[in-house]
């Protein structure tokens, strides 16, 4: 069991778009001063907890929520880690995406002008292949739409209809991991926003 890989998830900290429900894709936006806060609570949460590897996505807002959790110094980046590129999309909310193209949903539909379904599993398939040749505790930041993409590919599952389920909060701590062997994997926690400031 020991050299089966466990992968905690960190979700950047909170920005002016993500508050507003805007989809955020390769904007390269700051933090907000609540963002800074959850991201320095998280690294709190996480004190003492070591591994083997760190990668963050090279956005801003994941690059900085790492750095202020105490790892910036460790991580690696990976591109493959940016968020779900929206291309017509971005900055959009979903109310205004949906008057565009009723019906509409990302984990099915994709995005015009950006990233289809198939891409992105793509990219987070080759995440969980690098990741299983590691082994160990691993630590990843990045983004909401993406992760929840990540976690559905490593349960083996298409991202549409499962990763529409998997509601991610801004800062939060999800762990992968398997119950048995590499045929069972699992997730051991999801969307564990304790270390947002109360």
């Amino acid at each position: 069991m020991s050299d089966l890989p466990s992968v905690f998830l960190a979700r950047h900290g909170e920005t002016e778009w993500s508050l507003s429900g805007r989809h955020t894709g390769l904007t390269d936006l700051n933090l907000t001063e609540r963002g800074v806060q959850a991201a320095r609570g998280l690294g709190e949460r996480l004190k003492g907890a070591t591994f083997d590897r760190v990668f963050t996505s090279p956005l801003r807002r994941a690059s900085e929520t790492c750095r202020l959790a105490g790892f910036g110094d460790r991580a690696e980046i990976d591109r493959d880690l940016v968020e779900w590129d929206y291309g017509k999309y971005e900055g959009l909310k979903s109310v205004e995406i949906r008057a565009l193209a009723p019906g509409w949903n990302l984990f099915r539909d994709g995005c015009p002008g950006g990233e289809s379904v198939a891409d992105i599993s793509s990219r987070a398939d080759r995440v969980i292949h690098k990741i299983r040749g590691f082994g160990g505790r691993i630590l990843l930041f990045s983004s909401g739409h993406f992760l929840r993409v990540l976690a559905s590919r490593w349960l083996d599952s298409r991202p549409d209809p499962m990763a529409a389920f998997l509601l991610l909060g801004t800062t939060s701590l999800s762990i992968l991991s398997y119950e048995h062997d590499l045929q069972h994997p699992a997730l051991s926690l999801w969307n564990d926003t304790g270390s947002l400031p109360r």
